[in-house]
């Protein structure tokens, strides 16, 4: 075990020794401190709860979010075939489901962190510029808190999905550039995809990926709590959980096979 926890130091180090890394977290941290003063000239503060501002923001900066995250998915295994570093990290003493277990690994530590610098930096920013009255919506529901919590959960789910989309895509066609061309398309055209393949008119459609991965859906409040929300397509929350479960076994099944079984001769 302690020599996974350095095989997961050395990938942590790879990534945070660039500048581009620590470039990417400050645009991040600025936008989402940036993003709750333009709300409040745009919108004032009445009437408005930090919670309210605090979600919008990070919605929109989830975006940004996801971006730089893709970014260093597709090239935790792609990165090492263009720089021509494979072989090195395979005549290692590890063994490469060890060393893609590592980098996967990697992948998701920098991820949470990233949504948690998001978070943490606008609900910060909100609480200082916005009422702190909180939304409660009907009586017997859920606080505003909990439905931000339960929203920030449900986009990182997405955020989830789409990052293992790319490691399986940079994985097994070892190309970055297609791995963040083909997660940014995704995570742009998933919403034209399940008005196209619509489960009410197509039955099989609510098997689609595009359609269960936005499970912000589910929540009856998020139209009350910031200004991008969507009704649900008549699937429950569970249905789309499982479902999405099942890509993701599927996505990392093929990268770990293709990964174990790819020939670096030549």
């Amino acid at each position: 075990m302690g020599s996974f926890g350095n095989l997961i130091l050395n990938e942590n180090m790879k990534i945070f020794r660039r500048p581009r890394t620590w470039i990417m977290l400050a645009i991040l941290a600025l936008i989402s401190l940036l993003m709750p003063v333009l709300l409040r000239e745009g919108m004032g503060t009445m009437g408005v709860s930090f919670w309210q501002a605090a979600v919008t923001t990070i919605q929109i900066v989830f975006f940004l979010n996801t971006i730089f995250c893709v970014v260093i998915a597709a090239e935790a295994v792609a990165g090492e075939f263009t720089w021509g570093t494979i072989k090195l990290l395979l005549i290692r003493p590890w063994s490469r489901s060890k060393i893609l277990a590592s980098k996967y690994l990697t992948v998701i530590i920098f991820s949470i962190l990233s949504t948690l610098l998001v978070i943490v930096m606008a609900t910060g920013m909100s609480y200082m510029l916005f009422s702190h009255d909180t939304l409660d919506a009907q009586p017997g529901s859920s606080s505003s808190a909990a439905n931000s919590l339960a929203l920030w959960g449900y986009l990182y789910v997405d955020l989830f999905i789409t990052l293992a989309i790319a490691f399986m895509v940079s994985s097994v066609f070892r190309s970055g550039a297609l791995a963040i061309g083909l997660s940014l398309f995704i995570m742009f055209s998933q919403s034209i995809f399940s008005l196209i393949f619509n489960p009410v008119r197509y039955e099989w459609a609510k098997y689609v990926l595009f359609n269960n991965m936005d499970l912000s859906k589910y929540m009856n409040s998020t139209a009350d709590l910031g200004l991008m929300g969507g009704p649900s397509a008549g699937m429950s929350l569970g249905f789309s959980v499982a479902v999405l479960a099942v890509y993701y076994v599927i996505f990392m099944v093929i990268s770990w096979v293709v990964f174990n079984k790819r020939d670096v001769a030549g």
